[in-house]
């Protein structure tokens, strides 16, 4: 595979390479003039934190995973203190093709922190950061899920740093909402909540199987329908256990958010229509997609 874990030390540059290729990007026009020159650096600092920053001690070889990272500001409190709305993405290439599938699409309506101008950004994890703290967060995020796509259960030491985070920012007065459990369908500490619950461990072994063992064959001749099967088992694995599971899963969301018009791609010249009465019922969320294949001729 393109990417992998290597335990045996060759050359210096993979001990120390960095594992993410992220892209920020900002969004200011609901704040003020005057409020947006004290972050006229702040897309490149971020940008230099979360690419020169090397978030596990593994040594990393292949291709850096592609991530993006939209601030929306949405109000400037008092001093530097600044509300925003965060989208983060992250990409995995499709074994022996160009293509790239999307693996986290998770939008985070309520993120609180302080900035001051070219403020240095500290990799420090001993302490919580509502700005840093929140990028390392996610950046685990992102490694778990990258790592899970290639390994049955390879996420689960990134996740239990992500983890620990959420605990220290749902425990901080510095951490905003987003870290405890809400009436939102989506909260950070809920994310990892599921992610480290044993009742999702198929979910995370059907996950790689999906990525493995699905996309990765879904594209050869040889192997397509090893790879469509793998892809269809996820679907109707998770239509058998998520009446098991919290109605209110708040991993089954961000995972759907991600997939659902990749698998509906994968699955649209399926004989049995009845697959998206399925996909309807365990993601009702994005209905309308599922009626229009369901409905196409």
């Amino acid at each position: 595979m393109l990417r992998l874990f290597m335990f045996i030390l060759i050359f210096p540059v993979i001990i120390s390479a960095q594992e993410l290729n992220a892209t920020v990007l900002v969004n200011m026009d609901q704040i003020d003039a005057g409020t947006r020159t004290k972050l006229e650096n702040f897309k490149n600092n971020i940008e230099d934190y979360l690419n020169k920053n090397k978030f596990t001690s593994s040594p990393w070889q292949g291709e850096k995973i592609q991530c993006t990272f939209s601030i929306y500001f949405t109000s400037n409190k008092e001093g530097n203190a600044y509300t925003t709305q965060l989208i983060v993405t992250s990409l995995r290439p499709v074994e022996s093709t160009q293509k790239n599938s999307p693996v986290t699409y998770i939008f985070d309506n309520n993120w609180s922190f302080t900035y001051e101008k070219n403020q240095a950004l500290i990799f420090n994890q001993a302490t919580f950061s509502s700005l840093t703290s929140t990028l390392d967060f996610y950046a685990y995020v992102i490694l778990g899920f990258d790592a899970d796509s290639f390994q049955k259960l390879g996420g689960n030491d990134c996740f239990k740093k992500a983890y620990d985070i959420a605990i220290k920012g749902a425990t901080s007065p510095l951490g905003d909402a987003n870290w405890e459990s809400s009436n939102s369908p989506y909260y950070r500490r809920g994310l990892l909540e599921n992610l480290l619950d044993d009742r999702y461990n198929q979910f995370r072994i059907d996950y790689f199987n999906y990525h493995y063992n699905g996309l990765d064959l879904l594209y050869s001749d040889k192997t397509h329908d090893i790879g469509f099967k793998n892809i269809l088992k996820m679907v109707t694995d998770i239509s058998e256990t998520r009446d098991k599971l919290d109605s209110r899963s708040v991993l089954l969301k961000v995972f759907f958010d991600a997939k659902y018009i990749e698998i509906c791609e994968a699955l649209r010249n399926y004989p049995d229509k009845s697959i998206f009465s399925i996909l309807k019922r365990i993601d009702p969320n994005h209905v309308a997609k599922y009626v229009e294949l369901q409905e196409a001729k």
